[in-house]
């Protein structure tokens, strides 16, 4: 479907549902048919079908949460390929995760495309300065700095700047800031005075540690991630023979997750292509939430104002999420406001209907880590795997209370975006000992008469600390622990993959891993950050902690800044294929002053809250009765929190007794009967029964009361609001049609 970039373009409704297409993640990567190309283009979409047989000119993919844009690009490639419009060799396809380009490739390869080379944008650069130093440079390449907090440490203390952990961090993440942006130590403070940022200390201090680490650097003869991109521009800028090398072996670009580039890898792009167009992009401006490491959406949405002829093609078909999952996605993203926003995608779930979100106020932050584990363990006894779950937090910092909690009640769990895992010390050690008993053979007493694979590894492993059953409670024990089983698994799936596979065989699998930073799956309930679940899903997605001043987190004091927390809770939102469950508390420690409020941008969305309009002024003149924040809702009768849709109708439980007024109730419904039949509507789209007990139970005198009461909008207000107030005043409604005004 092409459409110009910006309008919002809906298929059919539920058209293809089904209609035997394939689901986006679950279908096999080539159906068998006569001619491959043809097979190719079997079981996707008209949109999926339309990105795989554009293949030239610019192409720009406007890919919503879960709608298969992976799938579109890899079919796109290799439907190029098997109908003879693209050599594989002359194909670079760049993304922005090791994990990424590793599924690209392993979904090319199943198309009978691997030949193309599938990269992040650091690993293709890292490629290019590797071969082209000698000719470029001269020498020995430096050699690569792969964490550069120990510089940034030591540069801090040469600056006789003391940094704790934290400020170590923050300070590491100015200077990556800095490079993408290509802004130079002397240019720092004036970058970030104009960008808005705001710096976690002084900038003319972090500007002075900036430039000691680049001279500890030079010092040392090495480079580090950033300065692969630049010293890359910097020769492909330089060397015009080097660029119309690089340009002769790869003429088809295509680039994955768009909205995230940084103005330093545009500029590696644009220097890749030259003056070419042949170029593919895929992303989505809703999804950018990584603008502190320099991403901007900019580049994805002026594409088309850069390519007046590009083809646009936008992907809404969500096969991830149920329709429930996908109402909610689209409800936060219909509350957004600036740039990214115009462009927003709204989603159309074609699977079946699913359980509705679950929201849940717990008192404190224990009570509400205890809860989320209670409900994560009927899930898995219900027959969710545990790693199909994942607990998703604002900062790494709340993992903690649930690390626990998960521990107590017997859930194994893994934790997301800590340590990489072959980096891991068990997890070195480990493949050390499976490395040398693959060398000794039948000459290690620890293999003596076990013959299958799986058990070879798990009698390895035993050496270095894993045991058939899990160890109690939570910590670096159980870490280590889930590591190992995580190897002894993918010993198993490798052993099923590849009969009469060795240990030698396996080794060689965990070297290839290790460099594409391919890490088995631990089988556990995942906690991960926001940021971190970015390109995962789940069945099961648990977002905890949702409260102002957490998303948005405290120090997001732009407009766009809170923009921006509102997509990284969209993308939370969007991990989840199934079940939805969203949670805060009140305070943060048991006994604690309940003086937290449920995440703004809730608002209108959870049940009981109101609809926030465009903004504050506006909504204050329209309606009746200024909205400050809302406490949590308690049961009128038994002081108990409400969570449920329709006991914050009633603002009380549903078996706690009602004063409801039988007489007025009753009278309320004819009412509502004449109404509907007048207006040709349904009865509940005048108000629904819930709403007319808790109208009966208030018996409102006034415009405000009645406006108080859940499922009474403005809208209502004015149009039912004189008649409402005259039956619960004993008067005969009047006859004025208000909706005519």
């Amino acid at each position: 479907m092409r459409t110009p970039c910006g309008q919002l373009s809906r298929p059919p409704h539920r058209t293809w549902q089904h209609g035997g297409v394939t689901a986006a993640t679950h279908s096999p990567s080539f159906p068998a048919a006569a001619d491959p190309a043809d097979a190719v283009l079997l079981g996707l979409d008209p949109e999926q079908r339309e990105v795989a047989t554009t293949l030239r000119g610019p192409v720009c993919v406007l890919a919503g949460a879960g709608t298969g844009k992976t799938r579109a690009i890899t079919h796109r490639i290799a439907y190029g390929v098997h109908s003879g419009q693209l050599m594989p060799a002359s194909v670079l396809a760049v993304t922005f995760t090791n994990r990424a380009a590793g599924e690209m490739r392993g979904r090319l390869r199943g198309l009978g495309a691997g030949g193309v080379q599938a990269r992040t944008f650091h690993s293709a650069a890292l490629r290019q300065l590797h071969y082209f130093w000698p000719k470029a440079i001269g020498g020995d390449m430096p050699r690569l700095l792969e964490r550069k907090v120990q510089f940034v440490a030591e540069a801090g203390a040469r600056c006789r700047v003391r940094l704790d952990r934290g400020e170590l961090r923050d300070v590491t993440g100015e200077i990556e800031w800095a490079k993408v942006t290509q802004t130079v130590p002397a240019d720092y403070p004036a970058a970030v005075l104009k960008s808005g940022r705001e710096a976690p200390r002084d900038t003319a201090e972090i500007a002075q540690i900036y430039a000691m680490y680049e001279q500890l650097k030079r010092d040392r003869g090495m480079i580090d991630f950033e300065d692969v991109l630049l010293l890359t521009v910097a020769i492909l800028q330089d060397r015009h023979d080097i660029a119309e090398q690089i340009r002769a072996q790869y003429q088809h670009f295509v680039v994955d997750e768009y909205q995230d580039v940084s103005p330093l890898q545009q500029r590696l792009l644009d220097l890749w292509l030259g003056e070419r167009d042949s170029l593919c992009v895929v992303g989505d401006a809703s999804q950018t939430i990584y603008s502190f490491t320099g991403a901007t959406p900019d580049h994805l949405l002026n594409f088309r104002t850069r390519y007046p002829q590009a083809t646009v093609v936008k992907l809404v078909r969500d096969y991830r999420s149920t329709p429930q999952v996908v109402h909610l996605a689209n409800g936060l993203l219909n509350q957004a406001k600036g740039r990214a926003a115009e462009h927003r995608l709204e989603l159309v779930s074609q699977r079946e209907a699913g359980p509705d979100p679950v929201y849940a106020e717990y008192p404190d932050e224990p009570a509400e880590a205890e809860g989320v584990a209670r409900r994560v363990r009927d899930l898995v006894a219900a027959g969710v795997p545990a790693g199909e779950i994942a607990v998703l937090f604002r900062i790494n910092a709340q993992s903690e209370v649930y690390e626990q909690a998960l521990a107590d009640a017997g859930v194994p769990y893994q934790l997301r975006g800590a340590e990489r895992f072959f980096e891991r010390n068990e997890v070195q050690k480990a493949i050390l000992a499976l490395r040398g008993a693959a060398r000794s053979g039948g000459n290690d007493p620890l293999l003596d008469d076990v013959v299958e694979l799986g058990s070879q590894v798990r009698a390895v492993l035993s050496s270095t600390g894993w045991t058939a059953e899990p160890p109690a409670g939570s910590g670096a024990v159980r870490d280590q622990w889930e590591s190992l089983a995580a190897l002894v698994r993918l010993a198993e799936d490798f052993a099923r993959a590849r009969p009469g596979a060795t240990l030698a065989d396996l080794t060689v699998e965990l070297d290839e891993r290790k460099a594409a930073q391919h890490a088995p799956t631990v089988q556990g309930v995942t906690l991960a950050s926001l940021h971190a679940a970015k390109g995962l899903e789940w069945d099961a997605v648990f977002l905890v902690g949702l409260t102002d001043g957490m998303l948005p987190i405290t120090y997001a004091k732009t407009d766009e800044q809170v923009e921006e927390e509102r997509r990284l809770l969209y993308v939370g939102v969007t991990r989840a294929r199934h079940h939805l469950n969203l949670s805060w508390s009140l305070s943060r420690a048991p006994g604690g002053r309940p003086s937290r409020r449920p995440s703004r941008f809730l608002n209108g969305l959870r049940p009981g809250s109101a609809v926030p309009g465009p903004g504050t002024a506006a909504a204050a003149e329209r309606s009746p009765r200024k909205r400050g924040r809302r406490g949590p809702a308690l049961c009128r009768v038994c002081g108990r929190t409400l969570t449920e849709a329709g006991e914050l109708k009633l603002m009380r439980c549903e078996d706690c007794p009602s004063d409801m007024d039988e007489g007025l109730y009753e009278r309320l419904r004819g009412w509502r009967a004449a109404r509907s039949k007048e207006q040709g509507l349904p009865p509940y789209c005048v108000f629904t029964d819930k709403t007319l007990m808790a109208i009966a139970e208030a018996a409102p005198s006034e415009g405000g009361d009645l406006s108080m009461i859940s499922g009474v909008g403005a809208r209502k207000l004015d149009r039912y609001g004189a008649d409402v107030l005259a039956i619960c005043a004993g008067q005969e409604p009047g006859t004025a049609e208000a909706d005519d005004a």
